[in-house]
């Protein structure tokens, strides 16, 4: 039973904070570390694989400290989200060299490939290979020495669909056999169809804990804010207003439009279009107006 411990964390590199005072458990099976893009998700990543020492704060892994620990990464397999590989290299080759970076030979690396599925190309150079069939290479190179904590960097970038479902169902085997997996994404949906338990990252700091369900319902359930226009916006906002699901209504006359903050999305998308033909009123455009991953992200943190 391995279990990572991040206690009071913090990266900067000069005066940029790239993580801010993250603590956090990561144990057996599956866990998805989400967060948008720039979040600090890969610097974290690579604190706790033993890349880079934090600033402040410890990283141990069972108890044992990770930075600058060779016993402790013989425990940990990372696959980076970079692409660079040795393309001149055939699968196999690669796989026997990291082998024997950990002492190891080619009965280790064919153990590995096979575990990923990659038998039946391990004689190609990696030049020829697609994007999905290089992250499964990776992640035979992580697996070679039988890690028990594996760190994905977003490992789904650019795999088609096929390629996704097969990575998805290689982690949860391994979730499965009792490793710790930990893998980063920017998409929620990737995140609830693979991983049991979610932890969220926004500007460097620790965001939300809990299974997928609980973050869903925190998404879900914040203050919506919603672009109206219609044939009469006062007559509108003055039915809106009256009612619990909206907590703010502005006329916008410049854009000749309303601006809505709705507190009960499911109320209030049923309630709208039933007031407008109550009132005879013709909705013009109903559109959100934070929507975007970074203000959702943003509203984690708030709550």
């Amino acid at each position: 039973m391995t279990t990572l411990q991040i206690d009071h964390v913090s990266r900067w590199f000069g005066n940029v904070v790239a993580v801010n005072d993250i603590t956090m458990t990561i144990g057996p099976g599956v866990t998805g570390l989400l967060g948008p893009n720039g979040a600090g998700k890969s610097t974290l990543i690579n604190m706790m694989g033993g890349f880079l020492a934090p600033s402040t704060g410890t990283v141990t892994l069972d108890g044992q400290q990770v930075w600058r620990n060779e016993e402790i990464y013989r425990h940990i397999g990372v696959v980076p989200e970079r692409e660079a590989m040795y393309d001149f290299l055939t699968g196999r080759e690669f796989v026997v060299a990291n082998a024997e970076l950990h002492g190891l030979g080619a009965k280790a690396a064919q153990k590995a490939l096979a575990t990923v599925e990659m038998e039946y190309a391990q004689d190609r150079k990696i030049s020829t290979y697609s994007k999905g069939m290089r992250q499964r290479v990776k992640m035979a190179s992580a697996l070679v020495h039988d890690p028990s904590l594996l760190l994905l960097d977003e490992p789904f970038n650019g795999m088609d669909p096929r390629q996704r479902m097969q990575l998805m169902d290689l982690l949860r085997r391994m979730g499965d056999e009792g490793r710790t997996v930990l893998f980063s994404s920017h998409i929620l949906e990737e995140v609830e169809q693979l991983a049991w338990h979610i932890e969220v990252v926004v500007a460097g700091r620790h965001a939300a804990s809990g299974d997928f369900r609980r973050i869903r319902r925190l998404m879900t359930d914040r203050p919506h804010r919603y672009l109206v226009r219609s044939s009469d916006d006062r007559a509108l906002a003055a039915a809106l207003i009256a009612d619990p699901s909206t907590s703010g209504i502005e006329v916008d006359l410049a854009e000749g439009a309303l601006h809505v903050q709705a507190v009960d999305f499911g109320r209030f998308t049923a309630l709208l279009p039933r007031v407008a033909r109550d009132h005879g009123i013709r909705l013009l455009t109903v559109s959100p107006s934070d929507e975007s991953l970074e203000s959702v992200f943003s509203y984690l943190v708030a709550a």
